[in-house]
């Protein structure tokens, strides 16, 4: 894992990762760890009560259903904020990679028990 003043290469950090959405941080700055994650089908539906989280689609397409409201489409390049508190639901139909940037020690399930532990790469 990287910190502040270090070059961090997002296309080799993603070589690294294996399976499906479990996210690898990759750099820390300012209290925020940037993650690296492969997606591919629907996650569970949850939310984050004490922060946003931010979605950034490098490759592929995400959709993230978000509860009372339209669902949202990314493509690559595309950024998405969900804000604190909001339940949502990312959901990919081929495997996806995205940038996710968050507030160090969030899970990427919210608050629920099933929460995936943070790898460093």
């Amino acid at each position: 894992m990287a910190a502040p003043d270090a070059v961090v290469n997002i296309d080799e950090k993603l070589t690294t990762v294996t399976g499906h959405w479990s996210p690898y941080t990759i750099l820390e700055f300012n209290g925020l760890h940037v993650k690296v994650v492969k997606v591919l089908g629907e996650f569970m539906w949850h939310d984050h009560p004490e922060t946003d989280e931010v979605f950034l689609v490098r490759s592929g397409h995400l959709d993230i259903e978000v509860e009372s409201r339209s669902t949202v489409s990314l493509g690559e390049g595309d950024m998405y904020v969900v804000p604190k508190g909001v339940r949502h639901r990312p959901m990919a139909t081929e495997e996806c990679e995205l940038l996710l940037i968050e507030p160090a020690g969030v899970l990427n399930t919210g608050d629920t028990a099933t929460a995936t532990c943070e790898k460093w790469v």
